[in-house]
């Protein structure tokens, strides 16, 4: 009886040991002794190709990403318009137009300039009557034989018409008349407005008889040659800018065309937006570019020697940066820090790390494992 049962128990003893034989072996994971700690086999170091050093002190170009848009100085932008009202009787400007100084830009015709012609020649002409009576006056007074009141009376009607014929010819002077060389035989009923700038005609809000007053403004014209950039800078990052630094700038419609320009004006302001407004030179005019461009910007800020790792040593973690700061060997710490400038595929580390080692290759392939051990935990 005892050789039968051994005889039956022989193959399932045979299966069980050939099934424990081929059974793979498990795969050790990774042990998270801490919320923060990782702790991984030189093995698992090894297959995820991490690599461990520490900081480097490097000579880093700080930077600043920020937005603007390309313009002119006031001075290069003119609105056109009349001191006085009346009827375009003439333009043939269509917006885009190129314009040089003392171009025609409209003729304007009313008959308030007819009686504006008119009443400075008749108020010469008695300007010459009392100039005349006031000398005369003047010669009798100095005899007695006529009173003062006469020659004061005199005298006043005569400074009280020199004040109305200059301030006639002013008038004359703001409607583009010369009264130097005005006479009764050149009175006009029209005037004509020249360009004061060269430039371009950016735009025209009249046509041919139209009736425009004062307070309208017929063109705007514009010189570009002196473009110049502006920039919106936020608040945070004001302090960090200084006259003179360089500024390398792109546009959306130009991509992989650099344009570069130096800070020339940095306003002393922050506004409601929470930002103030840097002007910038651009160091070469370039006819591409065109007032009102959106331009994006990046002001080198300074060089200077700050601690700094690999950009593969820092891994972002819910909207945080981290390092992983090795405790021991093959023990790993997942350390918050601040970061600043990132150049030549270096990041400054802002926080203090002196004489400790870290993860400088394959960060993230830590945080990964880190991260699933605590799940499956």
């Amino acid at each position: 009886m005892k050789q039968i049962i051994i005889f039956l128990l022989f193959p399932v003893c045979l299966l069980a040991c050939k099934n424990n034989a081929t059974e793979p072996v498990a795969v050790k994971s990774p042990v998270v002794v801490a919320q923060d700690i990782v702790q991984l086999s030189p093995v698992q170091v090894k297959n995820a190709g991490i690599e461990t050093g520490t900081p480097e002190n490097r000579e880093m170009q700080r930077s600043l990403q920020v937005n603007g848009v390309v313009d002119v100085p006031p001075g290069n932008i003119v609105s056109i318009s009349i001191p006085l009202g009346g009827y375009v009787k003439k333009t043939t400007l269509m917006e885009g137009s190129k314009i040089n100084k003392g171009s025609v830009l409209a003729i304007i015709e009313d008959q308030q300039y007819i009686q504006l012609q008119q009443d400075y020649l008749t108020g010469k002409i008695k300007l010459e009557f009392l100039e005349a009576d006031f000398n005369r006056q003047k010669n009798l007074n100095q005899t007695k034989i006529t009173s003062d009141k006469v020659f004061q009376q005199s005298k006043s009607d005569y400074e009280s018409q020199k004040v109305i014929v200059r301030s006639l010819s002013e008038k004359l002077r703001l409607t583009g008349i010369n009264p130097e060389s005005l006479n009764e035989n050149n009175i006009s009923r029209s005037i004509t407005i020249y360009s004061p700038i060269n430039g371009y005609v950016t735009k025209v809000n009249v046509n041919n008889g139209k009736y425009v007053s004062p307070s309208d403004v017929l063109f705007e014209l514009i010189n570009p040659v002196d473009l110049h950039i502006a920039l919106t800078v936020f608040e945070n990052d004001a302090s960090s800018l200084a006259i003179g630094q360089k500024v390398t700038c792109s546009t959306n419609s130009m991509s992989g065309e650099k344009f570069t320009a130096s800070i020339h004006l940095i306003t002393p302001n922050i506004g409601e937006d929470r930002a103030t407004e840097v002007h910038c030179h651009l160091d070469d005019h370039n006819k591409k570019l065109f007032p009102g461009t959106f331009i994006n910007a990046t002001i080198a800020l300074d060089n200077k020697r700050v601690p700094a790792v690999p950009e593969d040593a820092i891994v972002k973690w819910e909207n945080k940066y981290y390092l992983f700061v090795e405790e021991k060997e093959g023990s790993f710490r997942f350390t918050p820090v601040e970061t600043g400038a990132t150049y030549d595929g270096y990041t400054e580390i802002k926080s203090v790390l002196e004489g400790k080692n870290i993860v400088i290759k394959n960060a993230y392939s830590i945080l990964m494992k880190m991260k699933n051990s605590a799940e499956e935990g």
